[in-house]
Formats: C-alpha cells, structure tokens, sequence
C-alpha cells in the first residue's frame, strides 16, 4: 500500500510539472489554473524523496514562475519560490541544479523572506560564488536596507514587534543569511559596518520574549559575532574605541542591554537548554570585552563580578548575576557553558590568574587554570621584586580579611561549634593523613610529598619526649 501510494505521488508530481512546463512555452494557463497548480505542487512537496523528483528541468520550471513577474501582488510568484525554498531545504543535491542555471543571481527585494532563505540555503553543498551577488546585484545593500526597514518601524513604532505581516519570520532570515555570507566570505566584512546601526537598534527595543533567546534575538546575537563592531568610525586619540556599538554619549548601552539578556537567560532556562543556546551571547560579550573602552569594561567588572556585599557569604550563594554565573561554571550538564563562563570571568581579571582568584575564589577558579596549565597562585608568593604583596591580594579586599578558597569575608564565617582535638586526637589524625599520603604517593598518579617526610628533610621535625 504505501509503494502504491508513492508511485501515486510521484506521478502527480510529475503531472504537475508537466503542466507547468508546457505553459512556460505556450503561456496559456489562466491565472487562476496556474495558481492551483502551484499550490497543488507545493502541498505535495512533502519529503526529500519527492523533492529528489526535481530534475534540472523541474527546477527551471519552478524558477521561471517565481522570478518571470516583479509584480508584488503575483501570488503565483511566491508560491513557486516557496516551492523552490522548499525543494532546496529537503534534498540538498537540487541547490547545485539550482544556482548551475544562474537562478541564484534572480535576487527579489519583493520577497525578502523567501529569497532570503533561499540563498541561505545555497551558501551551503553548492559551488556558488556569492561574490557576483555583491558585485552585480548589490546583496549587501539589499540586506542592509531589508534591515533598516524593520529597524525604522521599530523606532517608529516600539510598542510593534513587527511591522511585517509575516512577524519576525523575514527578518530571521535575512540575519541567518547575513551571519552566513560574514562567516563563509569574511571579506565582505566591511560591506556591512552601516548595517550594524539598525541591528543594535532592533536588539534594544525588542521586546523579550519567554524563553528569551529564541528568534529573532538569537539571530541578531549571531548577526553581530562577525562583524566589525569597531567599524570605520573616525577614531580620535580622545575616542580611539568609540563607535556604532560604543557610543560616545551612552558607551554602555548596548553593553548593559545584552548583559540584561544573559540575566534572564541564566534565571529562565534550563542549564541542558542554556548549553547550546546561550553559548553565542556568551561570545559576544567577551568579544566585545576585547574591544571596549576602559569605561565600558570597568562597567562589565562590576556587573558580572562579585560584589564586596556578596562576601558576606561564600560566593555564588546570593541571588546576584555574578552568583548565577559562578554555579554554571561549575555546571556538570553543561561543559561547553561552564568552559565559555569560566573563560569570560578569567577574562574581565584581566587575564591574571591571581585577581581571577581573588574575583570568584579558589573553588571556582581552580579547576579552569588547572585544565588551562595556568599556576594556580599561592596566598604566600610575593612579586619578583616583593614589592608587591600577591598573598595580601588573595586574602584582603577593601582592608578585610577573606577566605581565598570561598571568597567570604573572614569575619563573617561562623564560629567552629565543636571542641578542640585533644592532643591524642591530633596524634591519630596525622597518623590517617600520613599511611594517606604514602598511598597516594604509592600510586604514582599524583606526584605528591608526604608533610612529614618534607618536614624532615627540612628540619622541622623534632623529638617529643
């Protein structure tokens, strides 16, 4: 039965575009006909077996009614472009039919959302230069305009999500097609800079959706990864890293609007869903990090770091963005969200194994400078020069005394309840650390030197009579 019913759907295809094709010659179909034809094509159109169907003739066919009419009311038009986009998206092999013909360079400004993903899908499994849309067709130009579009609408109205009856579903495509064309031709970077201003425009004033990092927002995080955030502004002695993303009259703008995302990502989605969705947003801030002013990082460092009033406890237990950030990086269900986290806070410490310490604590710190083949510091050493105490920056900020392993202020740890060990006690327990370490030592994995043997050879070791 279903052999039957695929044999059947094959020769209705092959029925439809038999029509069609004998219409592109004749040009007799009314209207109407064709439409239904198109329609009845496209529902049909269903797996990539069907879509395989599409020889070259299939796909010229379906070309020739997407792209024979500019008029922006040929519904005919659309539908065989979404037929195309259709085609393209279920068999791979027909993208290279496709842009074989020189379809590709039928750019339509007409119909941003399937022209869009159309070429998305061409920049991959084909040989298609995208450099001949840039040059003959103005690709970055188009893009730029679809862009400021939505973003004029916005700033118009911003209580619209979007001005486009489609929702956000053309703008999604345009950005996945522009973070595509920057990845895969990088110099065409700079045909882009203008188109930075609408992006960050769009990403201020979109309203956060639940869960928040969902399209459009991800695709305008993924828009900005690649593009040159500094651009080609004049760059003053006085201003030399202000630009389109730093302005000079509000440098944290754009800065605090994406750390207000992070914040609501880590408090509303889950660690296993954060692991791939939050992992670009991450990027871009230490990206932009790199980049910024010293203002705009000193912004960054008070934001994302520990505050002076989180020590009243071991860090990471307030409710704090900061706290937030140091439980996923140790997150057990999240190793490339841990990495990425552990590396922006090594990052905003300036990259300085001691201030990251001294930022989140041994706990936190110690496991990325270990995997990292950083020295983990120790509180007694002191600068090459000693003129510079590193032990005092581990253990004292602000002038009080803090615990380097939790962070927390010394004072505010609580009282020991329990007794002093007696003397015998202490006997005993030395004894279970010392056969301890000599096993450990035994197993030849941990390179390790028993206390009390080091305290012999140094002397240390007397007598007790």
């Amino acid at each position: 039965m279903s052999a039957c019913k695929s044999e059947a759907k094959r020769d209705e295809i092959a029925r439809l575009l038999s029509i069609l094709e004998i219409n592109t010659k004749e040009n007799r179909l009314p209207k109407k006909e064709k439409l239904q034809t198109l329609e009845a094509l496209k529902s049909t159109i269903t797996s990539a077996e069907d879509a395989a169907l599409f020889a070259q003739e299939g796909v010229e066919t379906l070309c020739f009614y997407a792209f024979e009419s500019s008029d922006l009311e040929d519904v005919s038009s659309r539908v065989a472009l979404k037929c195309i986009a259709n085609i393209l998206l279920l068999e791979s092999r027909t993208r290279q039919t496709f842009v074989q013909e020189g379809n590709a360079i039928k750019d339509s400004q007409e119909h941003e959302l399937l022209c869009s993903r159309i070429l998305f899908l061409l920049t991959y499994d084909t040989t298609y230069n995208f450099d001949n849309l840039f040059d003959d067709f103005s690709l970055a130009d188009k893009i730029h305009e679809n862009i400021s579009l939505e973003a004029e609408q916005m700033d118009i109205n911003p209580a619209s999500n979007s001005a486009s009856p489609l929702g956000w579903a053309p703008l999604t495509e345009t950005l996945k097609l522009l973070f595509n064309l920057t990845s895969f031709y990088p110099h065409r970077i700079p045909a882009f800079d203008r188109t930075i201003s609408p992006i960050l425009v769009i990403l201020k004033t979109i309203h956060l959706q639940t869960p928040v990092l969902q399209s459009p927002l991800t695709q305008l995080i993924n828009a900005l990864l690649n593009l040159d955030l500094l651009g080609k502004e004049p760059r003053t002695a006085q201003h030399s890293k202000f630009s389109s993303f730093f302005p000079h009259s509000d440098p944290n703008t754009n800065i605090s609007r994406l750390i207000t995302i992070l914040d609501t990502a880590v408090r509303t989605i889950r660690e296993e869903l954060l692991e791939t969705t939050a992992i670009p947003l991450i990027t871009l801030l230490r990206h932009t990090y790199d980049l910024a002013p010293l203002s705009v990082k000193t912004h960054m460092q008070s934001t994302l770091l520990p505050s002076n009033e989180e020590r009243a406890q071991p860090l990471g237990k307030t409710d704090t963005l900061a706290s937030c950030l140091l439980r996923l990086s140790t997150s057990a269900v999240a190793p490339n969200l841990r990495e990425g986290i552990s590396s922006f806070l090594f990052e905003i410490s300036d990259k300085d194994a001691t201030s990251f310490v001294r930022n989140v604590g041994y706990g936190f710190a110690a496991g990325y400078l270990m995997t990292h083949n950083l020295p983990v510091p120790d509180n007694t050493l002191k600068s090459e020069d000693e003129s510079e105490d590193l032990g005092g920056r581990l253990t004292t900020i602000n002038g009080k005394e803090i615990n380097p392993v939790t962070g927390q202020r010394r004072d505010m740890e609580p009282e020991d309840p329990g007794p002093e060990m007696t003397d015998e006690e202490k006997e005993r327990e030395a004894e279970r650390l010392f056969v301890l370490f000599e096993r450990l030592k035994a197993t030849r994995f941990v390179n390790v030197v028993n206390p009390v043997e080091q305290a012999v050879q140094e002397g240390r070791f007397e007598e007790v009579d």
